[in-house]
């Protein structure tokens, strides 16, 4: 029975015929299988918690702002986030330094891979069999437009966080000079560290927004009420970057310590700067070697080219005199 339905399958659809119905089987499966997923049983102690949660949330409405998620994704939350806590820990940090501090961000993020990676996989599927589909393509052509549409889906969006964590990093590095120099003037001139940590975040917009919404976050957690050390080691964590970390440490030594915030921020701002001298001494430095090999590419084959070009015709030339 299956050698005739493997022969009428060929018959009608080609050699990758057989291909063809398990991956279109295998794809009916899966979307088969998420709603009976979803329609699985709540757990009672789930049940328990949700109400447990809305109780304390009715009670506290009063003086608490209203935090709860987003109720159409908080359906699918244990499809759309890590089921451990150190995994989830890790996907909100590296969210919060790309930028994406919503309560909604690793949600949205699993939910962006999933979308992607199944939609561009149905429809590499679909283009591959109606358009390009040929009985004598080999296999890895037929893997490569049905699954790799899937997979560039799939990791598009991690590609996407990882390049915006590096833009941050890279626009916050560049501006934190500046902002220090801002700071210690604010600081001189007689205001305190949270009046001219507001004052660097909108000066700052303009230039460096990245730098700036973190001065922004640490002003408002500070007018909260929050304690400043735990403030500005969030800061630290927040941006991923050495030298926020170190202005961090200095801080909290100045705060332990009772010295003079001012003299702190003067001596680092004045080590900032050398750094920032050494950081573009260091890409002069690397310029010429990186500039050696294309100069090579580009001038090397046309000079080759004018010189050896007239010898090779006129050696070519002889040879057909002689012959």
């Amino acid at each position: 029975m299956l050698d005739t339905l493997n022969t009428l399958i060929t018959a009608k659809l080609g050699p990758a015929g057989p291909l063809m119905v398990v991956a279109g089987l295998a794809f009916f499966l899966i979307l088969a299988s998420i709603p009976l997923m979803l329609r699985s049983r709540p757990d009672p102690m789930d049940k328990l918690r949700e109400t447990s949660r809305k109780k304390m949330e009715k009670e506290t409405r009063a003086v608490l702002r209203d935090t709860r998620r987003n109720e159409k994704l908080n359906k699918y939350a244990q499809y759309l986030e890590p089921q451990t806590a150190e995994e989830l820990g890790a996907m909100r940090m590296k969210l919060m330094q790309a930028g994406y501090r919503s309560r909604d961000a690793v949600r949205i993020y699993y939910l962006a891979q999933m979308v992607l990676g199944l939609g561009l996989l149905a429809i590499g599927s679909a283009y591959y069999m109606l358009v390009l589909g040929t009985p004598d393509a080999p296999l890895h052509e037929k893997m490569l437009f049905m699954i790799g549409p899937g997979a560039a889906g799939y990791f598009a969006p991690k590609y996407w966080v990882t390049r915006r964590v590096e833009e941050r990093r890279q626009q916050i590095v560049e501006g934190f000079p500046d902002a220090l120099d801002m700071m210690l003037v604010c600081v001189e001139a007689g205001q305190s560290l949270d009046q001219s940590i507001r004052r660097v975040s909108g000066e700052l917009r303009a230039s460096y927004p990245a730098l700036a919404d973190e001065f922004e976050i640490i002003s408002n957690e500070m007018k909260a009420g929050k304690e400043k050390s735990a403030v500005l080691n969030d800061m630290g964590e927040r941006c991923g970057v050495q030298d926020v970390s170190s202005f961090v440490t200095v801080l909290n030594q100045a705060a332990s310590f009772g010295t003079s915030i001012a003299d702190s921020l003067r001596i680092y701002a004045a080590e900032m700067r050398d750094k920032r001298v050494m950081r573009a001494e260091e890409k002069a430095n690397k310029l010429p070697t990186k500039m050696t090999l294309t100069t090579m590419i580009l001038t090397v084959p046309p000079l080759l080219m004018i010189l050896v070009g007239p010898s090779v015709v006129g050696i070519s030339n002889i040879g057909s005199l002689v012959k």
